[in-house]
């Protein structure tokens, strides 16, 4: 089972909806996910700059830097064969 590394923002007044979507994203897909919840603006902001970003989530796949919510479903897309062939040339 591949493994996922996810850090995502869950303030007490706001829940990051794009760190929420990968980590269903990440089960769907049966990924091992270590989560890692920045439950403060502080930390939050900590992070960021650590990580020279701008937004959360922040995943790693397999100890590869993914990137966010977008990135994510780029490179899992990337990774899935292309099962939907109707006639062969």
């Amino acid at each position: 089972m591949p493994k996922a590394i996810l850090y995502r923002m869950d303030l007490p007044n706001y829940t990051c909806g794009y760190g929420t979507a990968a980590r269903d994203l990440l089960r769907q897909q049966n990924y091992d996910i270590e989560e890692h919840i920045l439950r403060t603006r502080r930390e939050t902001d900590a992070f960021k700059d650590k990580h020279h970003i701008t937004t959360t989530p922040l995943i790693f796949i397999d100890g590869a830097k993914i990137g966010g919510f977008t990135d994510l479903k780029k490179h899992l897309k990337a990774k899935k064969p292309n099962t939907k062939r109707f006639w062969k040339r």
